[in-house]
C-alpha cells in the first residue's frame, strides 16, 4: 500500500521510452522500430489478439501499471500458467500462491472481484484442478476487456506507439 501510495505522483500516461516495457534482449532498445503499424493496429482489433502479440501484451502491461492495475495481468498470466501445471502437488502449491498473491483479501495484490466469486473460488482451491480458477480468471479479463483495454487504445501510450511506427515506416519508404 505505501508503495503504491508513494508512486501517486509519478502517474504517467505517457510510454515515450518504449525500451522500459520491451523483453530483455539485445534488439530491446529498438524493437519497437521493427513492429509494424498494421501490427500495432491489429492491437485495436481484439483484446485476443492483443494478449497473444508478446509486444501487445509488454505495451499493456506497461500501461497497466501507469494506472496501478497491473494485478489484473499478472493474476491472468499467473492463470494462464497455472492451468498448464500437470502435477496435483505443484497445482495445490501453485494455486496456494495464486490465492494469496491475488485473491485473499489481504492479498498484497488483490484483484478486484465480488464477495462471491471470491469464496467460490476459495471452495474450489481446497481440492484444486487445472480449472478450478476458470471462473474468476473470466470475470477479471472481462473486466481488463470492457475498462482497462479501451483505455489503453485511446491512452497516450498507444497513440504514441502507432504514431511513432507509422513515422518510422514512412521515413523508411522514402
Amino acid at each position: 500500500m505505501k508503495t503504491r501510495l508513494g508512486c501517486l505522483s509519478n502517474k504517467s500516461d505517457s510510454c515515450s521510452d518504449f525500451s522500459e516495457f520491451l523483453p530483455p534482449g539485445p534488439e530491446r532498445s529498438a524493437r519497437y522500430l521493427k513492429l509494424s503499424p498494421d501490427e500495432v493496429t491489429k492491437w485495436a482489433d481484439s483484446f485476443d489478439v492483443l494478449l497473444s502479440n508478446k509486444y501487445g501484451l509488454a505495451v499493456f502491461r506497461a500501461f497497466l501499471k501507469t494506472e496501478f492495475s497491473d494485478e489484473n495481468i499478472e493474476f491472468w498470466l499467473a492463470c494462464e500458467d497455472y492451468k498448464k501445471i500437470k502435477s496435483p502437488a505443484k497445482l495445490v502449491s501453485k494455486a496456494n500462491k495464486i490465492y494469496n498473491e491475488f485473491i485473499d483479501v489481504k492479498a498484497p495484490r488483490e484483484v478486484n472481484i465480488d464477495f462471491r466469486t471470491r469464496q467460490d473460488t476459495k471452495q474450489k482451491l481446497l481440492e484444486p484442478t487445472s480449472s478450478s480458477l476458470n471462473e474468476i480468471q473470466a470475470k477479471v479479463y472481462s473486466l481488463m476487456e470492457k475498462d482497462s483495454y479501451p483505455r489503453f487504445l485511446r491512452s497516450k501510450c498507444y497513440q504514441d506507439l502507432l504514431n511513432r511506427t507509422q513515422m518510422y515506416c514512412q521515413r523508411k519508404s522514402v
